[in-house]
């Protein structure tokens, strides 16, 4: 499962809000991205073509989440190393019937822009790195449904919209099952701002005399 907002600032202005950071790639993966959102719209059409040239192939073999990572991984890596990176965080999701030893089961990737990658459970880009994943670290164990997974993102994208000046509370989600990619209609989430802290900082605080 995946989640993000759908912000897209142009320098400090919160100039478009209904931008889509998370895309399907062909049938078994998701991949969403942070950073920026011209560099994923080439990314979106390097996989594009990868897509099409399998589908052209119709040899049988079929390019799952893992596979595209590698991939991009490489692409990543090798424009970083001719000094034209693309300026994006990418998270790859996927799943495909089967064993694992036949390359089945759920995927999750991370990409950065130097073609740093890795595998987990779990993962969070900028600034959800901080503020999400102490959140999903808290609450995320094997086996949650759907529904408890959902509030979890819910949760942490809440959070980040409190503590983020770039983040806004519209925001998608996104599932991939046996089934295909699920990915959902912006929506906002609700929010409580009567907070003490929020109303008066520093409340509560004991100052130990007058400032």
């Amino acid at each position: 499962m995946l989640a993000a907002d759908t912000l897209g600032s142009y320098g400090s202005l919160a100039r478009f809000t209904e931008l889509r950071r998370i895309r399907a790639v062909g049938k078994t993966a998701l991949i969403g991205a942070g950073g920026e959102y011209s560099d994923f719209q080439s990314i979106m059409d390097i996989l594009s073509e990868v897509v099409t040239s399998e589908h052209e192939l119709d040899d049988g073999a079929k390019l799952g989440a893992k596979e595209m990572h590698s991939y991009l991984t490489r692409i990543m890596y090798g424009k970083r190393n001719k000094g034209n990176p693309l300026y994006n965080t990418i998270v790859m999701a996927g799943y495909r019937e089967g064993s694992e030893e036949q390359g089945g089961g759920a995927f999750l990737g991370y990409i950065d822009p130097i073609g740093t990658a890795f595998s987990e459970d779990y993962t969070a880009t900028g600034f959800g790195a901080y503020l999400a994943l102490p959140i999903i670290r808290d609450r995320y164990r094997p086996g949650m449904s759907e529904e408890e997974a959902k509030a979890v993102l819910e949760d942490c994208l809440r959070v980040l919209w409190y503590r983020d000046t770039r983040a806004l509370n519209k925001i998608q989600i996104a599932t991939i099952t046996a089934l295909g990619p699920k990915i959902s209609e912006p929506y906002s989430l609700t929010a409580k701002w009567d907070y003490k802290s929020f109303v008066t900082p520093k409340a509560g605080i004991d100052t130990g005399g007058s400032w």
